[in-house]
């Protein structure tokens, strides 16, 4: 025969306090004292007592839950913010239920029907493409979002949260081109989506003002392994770059690791700046130069936008721009002159050969 479940009643009891005050101090409705708190909160823990949200919510009506939708738990940028909202979420008494779309858009539907099924307080998301997950335009007006990341282009009647992509590509960019790189290979998921497009488009514009030409821009995908293969396959193909440019933590791994199965080596002749900056990068014998984004800062302005119209704030929508940085690492090498010289000539030349051709054809 199973034991009997632990009721608020059992955990009152124990800790020598009314029903009502366990309920205050698992529902946060009313404020309790510091020293009944952890009376009941220890009480809670010697009976191994679990709240019964699903009673609770019938009770009060409303949901202590908020869904967040992210496109790939595969990718630790998405891990990363879950893991930050969960603790704030936590801290204000809320639960939080997580799906992933898997950058698939109808999976994604599914998934949203499946967060909405629970009625929640309010959601996060972060859409999989560059458009409003269909069925989200209904729910709107009755209950508070907050888009993060991937911040739809033409703008959005809800709070957004995201980067400057545009800046952090210039920040790459312009880092690589002081050291003396004109030979640059941009390292893409998908320029489909928002953020990567700006990142390329900050990037490719200062190096076009700079060098004279666009640099190669190669999308990669948002998988390690398959954007292993699809680097690997044109550096087998193309004249090796004096630099590359990788516009995510995962196609920052297939860059290097299409570089590693070749054997050639970081920073020279090859120089890298990743993206995302996590302890991994600091952590190898070559430390790697990427730009930061502040995702603790990231979900610290998503949650807090999503408590106050929780919270019953009208407000216009407000969009948040947040910077990113660059960490610099060894993974650049600064070109010698001799080197930027041999660059200049090798790509005029280039230049000379393919108007030949062309005039030999005419």
């Amino acid at each position: 025969m199973s034991e009997r479940r632990v009721t608020i009643k059992d955990v009152a009891a124990r800790a020598g306090v009314s029903i009502a005050t366990v309920s205050n101090v698992f529902s946060g409705n009313k404020p309790v004292n510091a020293d009944l708190q952890e009376r009941v909160q220890k009480a809670a823990r010697d009976l191994s007592y679990q709240v019964d949200r699903a009673a609770s919510q019938l009770r009060s009506g409303q949901a202590k839950v908020v869904g967040v939708l992210v496109p790939d738990l595969d990718d630790v940028f998405f891990t990363s913010l879950v893991s930050q909202l969960e603790v704030m979420a936590q801290k204000d008494g809320y639960d939080i239920i997580v799906a992933s779309s898997r950058d698939d858009i109808g999976l994604e539907q599914s998934r949203l029907r499946t967060l909405l099924a629970w009625r929640p307080s309010g959601l996060i998301v972060i859409p999989c493409s560059d458009a409003v997950p269909a069925g989200l335009d209904n729910e709107f007006a009755r209950l508070p979002m907050v888009f993060a990341d991937r911040v739809p282009p033409g703008g959005s009647i809800v709070d957004t949260v995201a980067i400057d992509n545009c800046e952090a590509g210039e920040i790459a960019a312009r880092h690589l081109l002081e050291l003396g790189h004109r030979d640059i290979v941009v390292a893409a998921s998908n320029v489909a989506i928002s953020p990567i497009r700006e990142r390329v488009r900050g990037a490719s514009a200062l190096i076009r003002a700079t060098a004279g030409a666009d640099p190669t821009v190669i999308e990669l995908g948002s998988n390690a392994e398959r954007g292993t293969e699809a680097f690997l396959h044109w550096l087998e193909r193309h004249k090796r770059p004096s630099a590359v440019i990788a516009l995510t933590n995962v196609t920052t791994l297939s860059t290097l690791s299409a570089l590693a199965r070749l054997r050639i080596d970081i920073p020279d002749p090859v120089s890298v700046v990743g993206f995302d900056d996590y302890p991994w990068m600091s952590a190898r014998k070559t430390g790697l130069t990427a730009i930061r984004q502040p995702i603790a800062e990231i979900a610290a302005a998503a949650w807090e936008r999503l408590r106050r119209r929780m919270s019953g704030d009208a407000s216009p929508p407000l969009g948040t721009v947040l910077q990113t940085s660059l960490q610099v690492r060894d993974s650049v090498r600064e070109l010698s002159p001799a080197a930027r010289d041999d660059a200049q000539s090798h790509d005029l030349l280039q230049d000379q050969e393919t108007k030949t051709a062309a005039n030999a054809v005419h």
